[in-house]
């Protein structure tokens, strides 16, 4: 009974000094003007990120089919937010996994691996942003399981007018915000890393604005019952006829997404999508109270790309317009992103998309450096602003400060300061590092003559990653490969030791001047004839890391890849340049290009070798004497020891073997070099055309019409209109279709489009979107069906109308450039039709081929 008490006297004497260490700990506050800030500074807060699923739905599961640990799958992707800079994490909490029917909190495994994560998202000094509800099942892509859960009793438009339903969201709400963390030992609502909580996740209100501020009202007196004083947010982007009652309440923070390319186009999207993130316009900012709301960013993604262009500039739209939470929707587990199939629109992982991660860990240096509310000039004047830069052309992105250099792909540009830089982040080459490698890296100083240099492997995109999804299906390989790499760093010189920490990895060697050989892996380089004045090693604390950590995934690269998208259209007596990116278990001993005219049976079949230029890139040039009239058609062989693998088939053997079979080949048509450029040809009842009504509320309907003897297919379009002052668009990428053919593109005079039949439509504007992302149209009048032909010289700077539409739905529709930029028409990549006037849905409009001539 003595040691008993006296082990309860130390615990309860000491409560108060773990308590006073929590205090210490700066917690967020939101001040009378809205502005989040720091509970000790009382500065201005910034904080940038992602959200991230695995405890939840599909990822959860997937770790299942992949025998995979979950709680370790965590840990190597918390290590990797921290190492891109992040430092704020988003979830919406799937209620059907963690309540029942009456909302009770299950205290099952889906809690306790969010709670270990918080844990670990805390010891990496990453803050937490919890929607507490998504009200939507739990199966994308997969199919919802019913777990009995109160979200799958109710509708979810009417979730929040229902009393019943209300009742179990206040049973819910209040025991989560309560709810013990048993790794941290502290509720949700005490722990000083959970900046705040937001209500639920893209509610849809179907009653009044009243009822809908009836029901924030309860949902924040539950908070308050239960003891919460953190800062309460709701989602004010959607449910446009009652954002006036969210104002009306007490909640502190608003929320927002950004979605300005639409999503899930099941393909990977290609242009300048700049123009598109230039402004973030809110139309309801006027309103009473708005200005004493905080206002975050809960999620945002420019979809279906995998450029690496795009994220800084929309932090910096987001800043200008006084956002201080902003979090990308969503990152992707590791263990699980070769496939990318628990979000198929969004792709983001430091492994497998190393570009866009690069990008993103530039846009949150945007986030922390550029202040709140500061105004840019209109694109493409704020393409460089501050410290930053970002370009279309490049695909690129770059942190350029004094002692910070990042970039997102291979740049030209060189720092701006290079003996004060203490922290380098890349992929590709730059004027510091020259490397062939596709993984990121990170080389940070740790003292004068000693820094951490961090190489990922190898990422190789073998299929488009925004196509369907599947978990049998692989769309980023990972190889493991020696490269070699040159830092040219005057603070560390030439000759450098090289030693590395991270484990199983025994590479120690001195640097060949500034060169190395290195594989991927932790290096500590040290000056040449440098003493270290502290200790560096595998288990020393720096930051929010230890030194010796290390995670990326195994090598996947088992069998040979080749990725090649043959030249849609050739011309007649040219050579033709052909690339491939190839990948496999090892580098190829050769890669070989047979025509289809090879035989079995001949003694002089043909070839061409391609030579590897740089990295997994492979080229070769076709003599114009092999490609002959029509359609060219060939294969490219893998060559490795005693085996073949023939492409695109992808099947062992060689074309040469006598019982090879298949008949899979690249074409590439071949043309006149004087012929017309065709654009657009109907054959089948999309022909990759594109067609939107803009407000997207108005759609258009299509049907192919089959051709007879003497005329080309069409497509027939119809109308359905929802708003009278809608137009409709017609759109196609189509760079593709006249990259090969700049010369006669020089030559051309008209753009001409067959228009077989119309009806109720008087005039079309037709043009191009071009490389820096503006519109050039000119108006025409369909007087008779046939050809109508556009003089290239008569198109005219125009409004550049966004397309796929953005969402939230309140974003403008339009870009209105304040910049005269002359139309080249070397420069177009996207066909554009449209209307011009008020149209009924008695209209219709038969198009056909479209070509430049």
């Amino acid at each position: 009974m003595k040691v008993f008490f006296i082990a309860l006297m130390c615990l309860l004497f000491s409560y108060p000094i773990f308590a006073q260490k929590e205090d210490k700990i700066a917690t967020i506050y939101i001040d009378k003007d809205g502005v989040m800030r720091w509970s000790d500074s009382h500065s201005e807060a910034s904080f940038y990120g992602v959200n991230y699923t695995l405890p939840f739905a599909h990822a959860y599961r997937a770790m299942n089919y992949l025998g995979k640990d979950h709680k370790e799958a965590i840990d190597r992707d918390v290590y990797h937010l921290s190492r891109l800079g992040f430092n704020a994490y988003r979830i919406h909490v799937w209620d059907v996994e963690i309540s029942d029917a009456r909302g009770q909190l299950l205290e099952n495994e889906h809690l306790n691996l969010l709670d270990y994560l918080i844990s670990k998202l805390k010891e990496r000094n990453i803050r937490i942003l919890i929607t507490t509800m998504t009200n939507f099942g739990n199966g994308y892509p997969e199919r919802n399981q019913n777990t009995g859960a109160f979200t799958y009793l109710y509708d979810k438009c009417q979730i929040h007018n229902n009393p019943e339903a209300i009742a179990a969201q206040e049973n819910y709400i209040g025991q989560l915000v309560k709810h013990l963390n048993p790794y941290t030992k502290q509720s949700y609502k005490d722990d000083p890393f959970i900046i705040g909580f937001e209500i639920n996740n893209e509610p849809c209100h179907s009653g009044t604005p009243a009822q809908t501020e009836e029901y924030i009202n309860k949902m924040l007196a539950v908070l308050k019952k239960a003891g919460n004083k953190k800062p309460v947010f709701y989602n004010v982007s959607h449910n446009m006829s009652h954002t006036e009652a969210y104002y009306k309440t007490d909640i502190q923070g608003t929320t927002y997404q950004w979605y300005p390319i639409g999503l899930v186009a099941g393909h990977t999207r290609k242009g300048n999508f700049l123009p598109y993130v230039d402004q973030y316009d809110i139309p309801f900012s006027n309103l009473k109270n708005f200005d004493k709301k905080a206002k975050a960013v809960y999620e945002f993604d420019p979809a279906d790309i995998t450029y690496s262009y795009m994220y800084p500039a929309m932090a910096r739209t987001f800043r200008s317009k006084g956002f201080q939470w902003i979090t990308q929707f969503a990152y992707d587990p590791m263990d699980m992103a070769w496939a990318n199939t628990e979000y198929q629109t969004h792709f983001l992982n430091l492994a497998y998309t190393p570009n866009k991660a690069i990008s993103m860990k530039i846009a949150a240096e945007v986030a922390y450096l550029i202040p709140r509310n500061q105004k840019f000039n209109t694109y493409p004047q704020d393409t460089i602003f501050d410290k930053f830069q970002v370009s279309y052309l490049q695909d690129l992105s770059v942190l350029n400060s004094g002692d910070r250099f990042f970039y997102s792909n291979n740049t030209i540009a060189k720092p701006i300061a290079p003996e004060q830089l203490k922290s380098i982040a890349g992929c590709g080459s730059s004027p510091i590092v020259s490397y062939e490698g596709t993984g990121a890296y990170f080389i940070d100083q740790l003292e004068d003559g000693v820094w951490r240099l961090e190489v990922m492997p190898d990422a190789v995109q073998i299929q488009d990653p925004f196509e369907k999804p599947s978990l049998d299906k692989e769309v980023v390989t990972i190889a493991w490969n020696e490269w070699n790499m040159n830092i040219k760093l005057s603070q560390l010189g030439e000759n450098f030791k090289v030693a590395a920490i991270n484990k199983g990895n025994h590479f120690n060697k001195i640097s060949n001047g500034t060169s190395i050989a290195i594989k991927p892996g932790v290096y500590l380089l040290t000056q040449a004839n440098y003493m270290p004045k502290d200790k560096w090693d595998v288990n020393t604390k720096w930051k929010n890391i230890t030194l010796g950590e290390y995670v990326a995934p195994e090598a996947r690269a088992k069998t040979f890849s080749v990725v090649h998208h043959p030249d849609k259209v050739i011309e007649a007596d040219k050579s033709l340049q052909i690339e491939a990116n190839i990948v496999g278990p090892a580098f190829p001993d050769s890669v070989i290009i047979y025509t289809d005219k090879v035989s079995f049976w001949s003694d002089k079949n043909p070839y061409i070798k391609m030579n590897r230029t740089h990295g997994y890139t492979y080229q070769a040039t076709i003599p114009a004497v092999m490609i002959g009239e029509g359609v060219f058609r060939y294969n490219i062989i893998v060559c490795e020891g005693s085996k073949n693998y023939t492409f695109p088939a992808g099947i062992e053997g060689n074309p040469l073997d006598w019982n090879f079979y298949q008949s899979k080949y690249y074409e590439s048509r071949v043309v006149s070099p004087t012929s017309p450029i065709e654009l657009a040809k109907i054959t089948d009842e999309y022909s990759d055309i594109e067609a939107y009504g803009v407000p997207e509320t108005s759609y258009i309907t299509r049907k192919l019409n089959v051709s007879n003897l003497t005329e080309s297919n069409s497509l027939n379009f119809n109308f359905k209109i929802k708003d009278p002052d809608a137009r409709f668009f017609w759109r196609k990428y189509i760079r593709d279709y006249v990259s090969t053919r700049r010369e006669r593109l020089q030559q051309a005079q008209y753009v001409c489009v067959d228009i077989k039949n119309t009806e109720g439509i008087d005039n079309l504007k037709i043009g191009f979107v071009t490389s820096n992302g503006f519109t050039y149209t000119s108006k025409v009048s369909l007087n008779d069906k046939g050809v109508i032909r556009v003089r290239l010289s008569d198109l005219k700077q125009d409004v550049t109308t966004l397309l796929p539409s953005p969402y939230p739905t309140f974003l403008e529709r339009t870009f209105i450039p304040d910049t005269q930029i002359p139309f080249k028409i070397g420069d177009i990549e996207i066909l554009q039709i449209s209307t011009t006037d008020n149209i009924t849905e008695k209209a219709n409009i038969e198009l056909g081929s479209v070509w430049i001539e």
